[in-house]
């Protein structure tokens, strides 16, 4: 099962944060700067699989990582998974946002934080891996845009209220209101 993602960049920044597993925010944030110092500090020609550190569960538990431009993708799995297999989930998920994105970096993940997030539990879902067919990955996100799209998207909503006000077809603003004992005074909302 897969306990947490992490990618951050080559200086430690944290630009995605998942934890399948609770841990308190103190935790979380010394399994991320204990994460960055081991994964960091390997050379590029040696294996992509480690012993998961002190705080993430030891021995049992395996990082496995992919170094991309100037990120990190660190998956913290128990060792019922594969190795290879969450290598090859992690080329997916990083072939999804190329795909998605058009050529994706860092900042993409920073400016469309809703968008990788979407994606991502397209993958993988409370530690359990989901969809591995990019196409389909691809498929629902393209589907997502679009119904965003023609719902006009969050801010599309106050355009939509404003409008919405204006085509209200009343015959005759109301001037006084009478709710039982209470007498309301409308004031004139025209500009003139």
């Amino acid at each position: 099962m897969i306990k947490a993602i992490l990618i951050f960049n080559n200086h430690g920044k944290p630009r995605l944060i998942r934890f399948y597993e609770y841990f308190a925010e103190d935790v979380q944030q010394q399994i991320i700067r204990e994460t960055f110092h081991l994964v960091s500090k390997r050379d590029d020609n040696v294996c992509n699989f480690l012993e998961g550190g002190s705080l993430i569960g030891g021995s049992d538990y395996k990082l496995i990582y992919r170094h991309y431009a100037t990120l990190y993708f660190v998956f913290c799995v128990d060792s019922s998974e594969s190795e290879l297999g969450i290598l090859d989930l992690i080329q997916v998920f990083v072939e999804t946002l190329d795909k998605c994105f058009e050529n994706v970096c860092e900042l993409d993940l920073i400016f469309h934080m809703d968008k990788v997030h979407f994606i991502l539990q397209e993958v993988v879902m409370g530690g359990m891996v989901l969809e591995t067919n990019m196409n389909e990955i691809v498929g629902q996100v393209e589907l997502q845009n679009r119904m965003e799209k023609s719902e006009g998207g969050f801010s599309a909503a106050p355009a939509r209220a404003v409008s919405a006000v204006k085509n209200i077809n009343l015959p005759e603003m109301p001037r006084n209101i009478n709710i039982g004992d209470i007498n309301i005074k409308v004031p004139s909302l025209s500009p003139f």
